[in-house]
């Protein structure tokens, strides 16, 4: 039995249509990775840029979260370390240039993204019409008041994959929705100091 209020706020998700995520937010090209289990952030050590770890039945791959562009690939990765469920903090290898790092991995074995960013912006993960979840970024702290498009944007619905993980890098200037079948990135720039 759902109460009155709780009805109210499914019809409000129901309600939204998935809408791009709005400016200074930038999507990049969807990446699609067949069996993906989670991701993770990390840090290039030469350009200081967002990376961004996938983990798959098929292998690991790291990605420029600034570009899409992947910069490296093991299709055959250390049956030991190949899951994160191996490692006490769910964490991978890194490979490429944040080879031997450990890796938080978020995804199918647990753990989670960032759902807040330093400057305000916020992540939601809602499920009105179970198991489909949608996506909800806003700039409201999360309050999510009003019409879809105000405050808040539904970015993304997942119909036809499972939702793995989703949230923003460490940074706030990446945020990465993983499914099952594919990885969805968006950036933007280093927010100024007067916002």
């Amino acid at each position: 039995m759902i109460t009155e209020d709780q009805q109210r706020l499914r019809e409000h998700y129901l309600a939204a249509a998935v809408m791009p995520a709005p400016a200074p937010w930038r999507p990049l090209s969807g990446i699609a990775v067949g069996g993906l289990l989670g991701v993770g952030f990390a840090v290039d050590p030469g350009s200081g840029r967002d990376l961004v770890m996938a983990v798959s039945s098929a292998g690991h791959g790291v990605f420029d979260a600034v570009t899409g562009r992947k910069i490296a690939r093991d299709r055959s990765p250390d049956p030991a370390t190949s899951t994160p469920d191996a490692h006490p903090d769910l964490a991978c290898p890194g490979l490429g240039p944040v080879a031997g790092v450990p890796i938080r991995i978020a995804g199918l074995f647990g753990g989670g993204l960032h759902r807040t960013t330093p400057d305000g912006w916020t992540l939601d993960v809602v499920s009105p019409d179970w198991p489909h979840d949608r996506v909800i970024l806003s700039a409201d702290g999360g309050a999510n008041r009003g019409p879809a498009g105000g405050t808040w944007w539904h970015v993304f619905h997942s119909e036809r994959s499972e939702l793995r993980a989703a949230g923003f890098s460490p940074s706030g200037l990446t945020l990465a929705i993983a499914t099952s079948s594919d990885l969805i990135l968006w950036t933007r720039p280093e927010p100024d100091v007067g916002d």
